[in-house]
């Protein structure tokens, strides 16, 4: 089950048509659009809390977002955890594309480039640096474009606060 803070609760074979609406109601603006999707996972004391994120911005018009929730056994091995964020990031963007694969929604797949946000980062003492190239490696043999921190939002702000 995804949740929208404007429609609820929803499916994810209803996510396309939001995103339409989306798109439709900001291209007048004739501003660039993006559709991310990005995972986080926050550890607590009953094991470890992973949301992803289906974002989809209007650069300087605001964005829409839907989220899922799940929650694991802890993984308290950094690699593991961004390894697991990735991969289901990665089933995620194979789910949305099946989904927008219809010729409803071609104007999404021509006009809104699809990346996948890695909650990884290049700070000096940052545990995440030295396992960039190899995710990024990963998602790009996959065939999608991706970002890392800070360029992230998805991964490491939208689904960071709903994580915690």
């Amino acid at each position: 089950m995804w949740i929208s803070q404007t429609y609820g609760q929803l499916n994810l074979d209803a996510i396309p048509e939001k995103l339409l609406m989306f798109y439709d109601r900001n291209a007048v603006y004739g501003e660039p659009m993006e559709l991310t999707i990005g995972t986080d996972s926050q550890n607590h004391s009953s094991g470890t809390k992973i949301v992803t994120v289906i974002s989809m911005i209007c650069r300087g018009h605001g964005g829409i977002f839907f989220y899922t929730t799940e929650y694991r056994e802890l993984i308290s091995i950094v690699k593991q955890k961004l390894e697991t964020e990735t991969y289901i990031s990665l089933e995620t963007a194979k789910a949305l594309i099946d989904e927008l694969d219809n010729d409803k929604y071609h104007v999404l797949i021509d006009n809104c480039p699809l990346s996948i946000h890695i909650d990884a980062g290049n700070a000096p003492q940052g545990k995440t640096r030295d396992l960039i190239q190899g995710l990024t490696g990963w998602v790009h043999a996959m065939g999608y474009a991706c970002e890392v921190k800070p360029d992230s939002y998805s991964a490491s702000t939208i689904a960071d606060r709903i994580s915690k």
